[in-house]
């Protein structure tokens, strides 16, 4: 059985959960506490030498890390990897999207805000970097807001994994404190992607 190290607070980590579940293929889950440094113990780092969930480990004993190469790896051979090879380029075209404008900025307020703000608030230097990440936060908004005004998903015509890429942090983007009601577009795509068949919630623990 595929066995899944992860954070139930992690949208990278929700990612693999998510398919996993449209897939119906059944996985062991450990969790770790990210607060605690329970990623960065010597038997993690075996693991995944970049200490981060969330990381896939395969039946033969491999590991794979990094969400979307996960994600990619999983989709091979179902609908979830466009067969034609532009519409899988775009797929990754906004996975890679997603990792460099979208991620850095929304996950990251999101975490500062829902997990660790009682910590830092009221230290200048980062309510500045809160200030820049959320407008850079917004700026991704509203390139997948003009994408979605026009097409129901992100590539190919059809839910990808470059929906579920997206999806994972939008979607709790409200706890880092965006504001979506400007954003109908992505608030449709939402609808759509929460009625897929074998959607879960990011809180979900029970997948037995």
């Amino acid at each position: 059985m595929l066995t899944l190290h992860d954070n139930l607070g992690s949208g990278n980590a929700y990612k693999v959960r998510l398919i996993l579940s449209h897939l119906n293929r059944p996985f062991h889950r450990i969790e770790y506490d990210v607060t605690k440094g329970e990623t960065r113990t010597p038997a993690f780092l075996a693991l995944n030498p970049n200490g981060r969930v969330p990381a896939l480990q395969f039946e033969d004993g491999r590991v794979l890390a990094e969400s979307n190469a996960i994600l990619f790896h999983l989709a091979e051979g179902t609908p979830y990897l466009p067969a034609d090879a532009f519409a899988r380029a775009e797929a990754l075209q906004w996975m890679f999207f997603e990792q460099y404008s979208h991620e850095p900025n929304i996950a990251v307020v999101r975490y500062w805000h829902h997990f660790i703000w009682d910590q830092v608030k009221g230290d200048a230097y980062m309510e500045r970097a809160l200030e820049e990440r959320t407008a850079k936060g917004y700026q991704a908004l509203d390139v997948m807001e003009q994408h979605l005004a026009r097409t129901d998903f992100f590539a190919g015509g059809a839910y990808s994994i470059a929906d579920i890429a997206l999806y994972a942090y939008t979607h709790v983007a409200h706890e880092g404190k965006f504001e979506l009601s400007g954003y109908a577009a992505i608030r449709r795509w939402l609808d759509r992607i929460a009625d897929q068949p074998g959607h879960v919630l990011i809180t979900q623990d029970d997948f037995a």
